[in-house]
């Protein structure tokens, strides 16, 4: 009785193996990106907003700063009922939201954005609160 493996079987299983990856590989490569994007739009556009409009109707008017979101913002916020977020909120590179109240595009209310990959503010991988 023969036992183990030749050569030439070990080769086309690596053949085989090489072949699979190469087609897989590829199509999965670009969407971690994609899934970064996705859950900044989402923090954008749902999470931190849903944060932001409790905290206004608790004292009134959005916070001047995230951190408020999670801390309070000193003692004569006495309506505070936060925590409104457990952590301060990063974007998935890592880097903290921008956050301005007023707003520059949404006067009425606030800017939120992430720089993005590229961690420059003002280029094409922004992911912004406003239309552009």
């Amino acid at each position: 009785m023969r036992k183990g493996f030749t050569l030439i079987e070990l080769m086309l299983v690596v053949i085989i193996i090489g072949v699979l990856s190469a087609m897989v590989v590829p199509r999965l490569a670009g969407r971690s990106e994609q899934a970064r994007i996705q859950a900044a739009k989402t923090d954008i556009n749902s999470s931190i907003p849903l944060a932001l409009d409790l905290y206004e109707m608790d004292l009134g008017s959005y916070p001047e700063l995230l951190d408020y979101l999670k801390t309070r913002p000193g003692a004569d916020a006495e309506s505070w009922r936060g925590p409104y977020l457990k952590k301060k909120p990063l974007d998935p590179w890592g880097k903290a939201y921008i956050y301005k109240a007023p707003g520059e595009h949404n006067s009425d209310s606030y800017d939120l954005f992430s720089v993005g990959k590229d961690g420059q503010s003002g280029t094409a991988d922004d992911i912004v609160n406003w239309g552009e």
